[in-house]
């Protein structure tokens, strides 16, 4: 993690250093060349982390180094995020100094000045100093580690032999895989297994390869491990069976291959497969197709999805899954006992089962477990095994954490951070995907390069692990497809705590004794429960007070009867803060003391009436969370103090009557989740307004809830929403809006007119008998969901619209029929139609 937190550290400096140190700051240039030194060292360093972190898994001596590294670098991002606070302190204070009620856009923005303070350019160049010194530690730490730089870790060979006896529970992905090698397709067939590591991809393989079936259907079969690098050389002359001495010359030796095959059917096994250069793969593939008879198939197995769309096989694609505990327990059994040992095998049958419920369907780990209990004879020491930390045992955490170390370390830096940074959540959390990613954006570990923003980043991110097996059971949306959701495999879990061990601590008892922790924890999740059934205050303990270096600090628990103000005070380096459900009717003002805090989660919270205004000192916030806090009713004044502030989440905030005006000031807002606008004559000047909209840069998803009496449907054309060219979703609530107090809603709707690029849309509540006038050009409509028009009695021709995949209508009473009109057909083939 080092690694990644290295690489966070110098973006960092980049864009906080950078942007600001120029010739406006005349004392800060000192400063550049001690940050520019600073950063010469930390790059030093980061060319031997990678070796290192394989390294402090054997050597002690290497995790020590690694731990000073951590906390000297996190201290180092803190400390220019506190320099970058200090400028965008003053970008507030002069932005009230002008009193910008006056929107600038964001172009005429970027071409604005701030001139900096004589403090500023002081408290950077200390901060600078401090960042010098510290950079001698890291140098120190960079030459110690670097005395012996070691290979990478090794693969596991595979061979195509396999004892057939052993293999449980494979027989219904056998039957699919052999069908799809039997298959007389035209053309060579690429047939890839996927699925993360230990889960059986190769048992598979060597199933299928030695089956009787398919030893008489193809002419030549050839098994290759790739691993490591893929060795076109290497892959060819296993097919043309040539000597290891013979000729390197690529050209030669797929020349040799391609006539060893020519007019062969061949199956060909690629197991192991990582590398997804395309250029690689072409090279094999190319002769491969040209020479090999019609019906030959190349079976691949890999744990990265990158492959697979390499090879363009995604349709012949198999899932590979977990096993059920009943074939996991077959396995653990063959490990345990001896053919002769029934008898005992039946005595321990029930702390079996409860074993193999920790394998989760991997059958690595029933392997794994099963050969631990092999010399095991008493039933206390089965007791103490089952009771233990299975994985946390030297010779389990080797055989089953290996394949997944592997695929750990070959991901990159930023990605590496994202994974572990899931260890803080309980096991079968389910992780949304935009809020996950929000979270990663809070630790800084979506350092955007290019025209990305962070966003854009971790989206990639989130998709790289999918792609390559670390989350399962993943939940999609109906239509676009795009994976909304997932979980992660306990052993996955276990697996990324024992890289994050002290760092990230998830508590279950209120009297967990964490004081030998203390400073070392960075990630505190809390999840006690009271045992009377009462609110608890947080902190439970006086040990919390321990941890002073926390970045995230979440709870799952029961509710909380108050915080302590102490307590936050104590936060000063907390970056997310989850309260989610908790229950709390209070935030403390000390809140806004912790200047580096960039996530609040206040969500679910139903006691919840109020913010504090000193939320809005927080110039640093990426997200607020209130949303479903039903009793909240209104939003901090100051709210255009949060320079920072990217996503605002107030859905099914009952009570709230209306969105600050000053909302129009946050250049960097892309997400308001729901949109309480102000119309007409209850239009209050304190309110965000319909043509406030134009103003903000938002993207993704919009629910537009109008409140008022509109004078005039020019009004709603202020909005320019059909400039608003990132959104995909936009709801439009007319529940509480009149026009005129008599006139139709149709007139406010078509003023609202969205950009064509819209791919999802609702209304609700409409009371006209006609729809906007600007519907049916919206050629890119995918979703519709109307609901409560309440007069409406004949659907427009939506069945023309081209991409329209799903129509939903609710509580549309006067609607008679839904036919010819709804194609666009007229009157005399309705009747037809109808029959």
């Amino acid at each position: 993690m080092a690694e990644g937190i290295i690489s966070m550290l110098l973006d960092q400096l980049a864009s906080t250093v950078y942007e600001y140190v120029d010739g406006e700051v005349k004392l800060v240039l000192d400063a550049k060349e001690d940050v520019e030194e600073f950063a010469g060292n930390l790059r030093a360093v980061q060319v031997v982390l990678e070796d290192a972190e394989q390294r402090q898994f054997k050597d002690a001596s290497v995790r020590i180094w690694l731990d000073q590294l951590k906390d000297i670098s996190l201290h180092m991002v803190d400390v220019l995020d506190e320099w970058n606070t200090d400028m965008l302190r003053q970008q507030v204070e002069q932005q009230e100094r002008e009193g910008e009620d006056v929107v600038v856009p964001e172009e005429e923005e970027k071409k604005k000045k701030v001139t900096f303070s004589v403090f500023s350019s002081c408290f950077c160049f200390r901060k600078a100093k401090e960042v010098n010194f510290r950079s001698n530690v890291a140098s120190n730490i960079a030459s110690k580690i670097g005395r012996g730089i070691q290979e990478l870790p090794e693969r596991q060979k595979t061979s195509s032999f396999v004892v057939v006896s052993e293999v449980f529970g494979r027989d219904r992905e056998k039957d699919i895989l052999i069908t799809k090698l039997l298959s007389d397709r035209r053309g060579l067939l690429i047939i890839p297994i996927l699925g993360m590591g230990g889960i059986g991809k190769t048992t598979l393989a060597q199933l299928a390869y030695n089956d009787d079936k398919v030893k008489a259907y193809f002419e030549i079969r050839v098994w290759v491990c790739v691993s490591n690098s893929f060795d076109e050389i290497k892959i060819a002359k296993a097919i043309s069976g040539d000597d290891a001495q013979s000729s390197n010359e690529l050209d030669r030796v797929l020349h040799r291959m391609s006539t060893s095959i020519e007019g062969k059917r061949f199956l060909l096994v690629l197991d192991d497969v990582w590398t997804h250069d395309r250029e690689k793969w072409e090279k094999i593939r190319a002769p491969l197709i040209q020479s090999g008879a019609s019906g030959s198939k190349i079976l691949v197995s890999t744990r990265k999805h990158e492959v697979v769309d390499m090879m363009r096989a995604k349709s012949e694609m198999i899932n590979l899954g977990g096993l059920s505990e009943k074939y996991c327990l077959s396995i653990f059994h063959r490990m345990a006992f001896d053919d002769t040992e029934v008898e005992e095998s039946k005595a321990f049958e029930d702390i079996s089962k409860d074993i193999v419920k920790k394998c989760k369907g991997l059958p690595l780990a029933a392997k794994a477990l099963g050969s631990l209990m092999y010399n095991k004879k008493t039933r206390k020491e089965w007791l103490d095994v089952l009771n233990s930390k299975i994985w946390d045992r030297e010779e389990v955490e080797q055989e089953v954490f290996q394949p997944l170390f592997i695929s750990y370390y070959d991901l990159a830096p930023a990605v590496k951070c994202c994974l572990l940074y899931c260890a803080n959540f309980p096991k079968d959390y389910e992780f949304r995907r935009d809020k996950l990613i929000n979270l990663w954006m809070a630790q800084d570990y979506l350092n955007s390069k290019g025209n990305k923003d962070e966003g854009e980043v971790g989206q990639a991110i989130f998709d790289n692990l999918v792609a390559r097996s670390f989350f399962q059971d993943l939940e999609k949306d109906s239509v676009s497809g795009k994976i909304t959701g997932c979980k992660m495999h306990d052993i996955v879990h276990d697996f990324v705590q024992s890289l994050t061990k002290d760092e990230c601590l998830i508590t279950e008892d209120v009297d967990c004794e964490i004081e030998g922790l203390g400073e070392k924890v960075r990630h505190l999740t809390l999840t006690f429960r009271s045992k009377c059934g009462k609110s608890l205050p947080l902190p439970p303990s006086n040990s919390y007070y321990n941890c002073k270096n926390l970045r995230s600090l979440s709870y799952f628990g029961s509710s909380i009867a108050r915080i302590d103000s102490n307590f936050i005070l104590q936060l000063k380096c907390l970056r997310t803060l989850n309260l989610s459900s908790s229950g709390i009717s209070e935030v403390p003002k000390e809140i806004g003391e912790l200047i580096h805090l960039r996530h609040i989660d206040l969500s679910w919270n139903r006691y919840l009436n109020i913010l504090p205004d000193s939320i809005c000192e927080l110039y640093n916030l990426y997200t607020l969370r209130p949303c479903y806090s039903v009793s909240l009713e209104k939003l901090p004044d100051n709210m255009g103090k949060l320079i920072s502030l990217k996503h605002l989440y107030v859905e099914k905030c009952y009570k709230l009557e209306y969105l600050p005006k000053v909302i129009q000031r946050l250049k960097k807002l892309k997400r308001i989740d729901e949109c309480v606008l102000v119309c007409g004559e209850d239009e209050d000047k304190a309110a965000l307004q319909v043509g406030d909209l134009r103003v903000l840069n938002l993207k993704g998803s919009l629910i537009i809830k109008l409140k008022g009496n509109v004078k005039d449907e020019r009004e709603l054309e202020k909005a320019q929403l059909w400039n608003i060219e990132k959104l995909f979703h936009l709801e439009i609530d007319c529940k509480d809006v009149q026009y005129k107090r008599t006139r139709s809603i149709v007139e406010i709707l078509n003023g609202l007119r969205p950009h064509g690029n819209l791919g999802s849309l609702g209304i609700s509540y409409h009371s006209g008998t006609t729809c906007p006038n600007w519907i049916m050009y919206l050629h890119n409509l995918r979703i519709i969901y109307l609901h409560g028009w309440s007069e409406f009695k004949f659907l427009p021709p939506l069945g023309k619209l081209p991409y329209l995949e799903m129509l939903t209508l609710q509580f549309m009473e006067k609607v008679e029929k839904i036919g010819g009109e709804f194609l666009g057909i007229v009157d005399e083939d309705e009747t037809s139609l109808k029959s």
